[in-house]
């Protein structure tokens, strides 16, 4: 039993390392990468959910990747992007937008994009909004935070980046989850951006 229990650990980290890379360096997303890296690893044999690895150690496996691979490279790209997701949030203020995803847990890189949450009365409104700005958007749905239903999302290019707006209900805000998990930030405010940049410029 405490062999198997030891293979079955010894898969899961070999799939979250696989992930970790595709991630790291392609840009691929959390499923698509653990997807891929237990078809490497495991050939066509069918996978059992329980060597799968969870997304918080697959991102601890990018943060580990970026340290040994980027670490020239990467900080300065993660300080850059959390700059254009504050810009944007200050933009869009008035929908009060969270921060999300690589750009708020740190593992940003050459591949990411800006993930934020809005909160509207109607999606039209941001709609509406990016409209009246000339801003040509690509309309598409992410999975809510919470129940896992649809979402719509607005993405488009600015500053050369990719931005994807998820639209939440103003219901969603006055519900919305607790901060954090197992220590871990899962969103962040302006304010809460403006700090991690300002911490990270006093300790250069």
């Amino acid at each position: 039993m405490a062999n198997n229990t030891s293979n079955i650990d010894t898969l899961r980290a070999e799939i979250a390392a696989a992930a970790a890379r595709m991630i790291a360096e392609d840009g691929a997303d959390y499923a698509t990468a653990k997807r891929k890296a237990a078809r490497l690893i495991l050939g066509n044999t069918k996978v059992r959910g329980e060597v799968m690895p969870d997304n918080a150690q697959v991102e601890e496996e990018v943060r580990q990747y970026n340290d040994l691979f980027f670490a020239d490279t990467q900080p300065i790209r993660l300080l850059h992007l959390r700059k254009l997701a504050l810009h944007m949030m200050d933009e869009l203020a008035q929908f009060s937008p969270y921060l999300t995803g690589a750009v708020l847990n740190g593992t940003a890189g050459e591949h990411s994009d800006i993930h934020l949450q809005l909160f509207s009365e109607s999606p039209k409104d941001v709609e509406i909004f990016l409209l009246n700005r000339n801003v040509a958007f690509e309309v598409s749905e992410s999975t809510h935070s919470r129940s896992g239903e649809p979402v719509e999302t607005l993405s488009f290019m600015w500053q050369n980046e990719g931005i994807h707006l998820a639209l939440y209900d103003t219901d969603d805000l006055r519900r919305i989850p607790k901060n954090s998990s197992e220590g871990k930030v899962l969103r962040a405010d302006a304010a809460a951006v403006r700090a991690l940049i300002e911490d990270k410029e006093t300790n250069e």
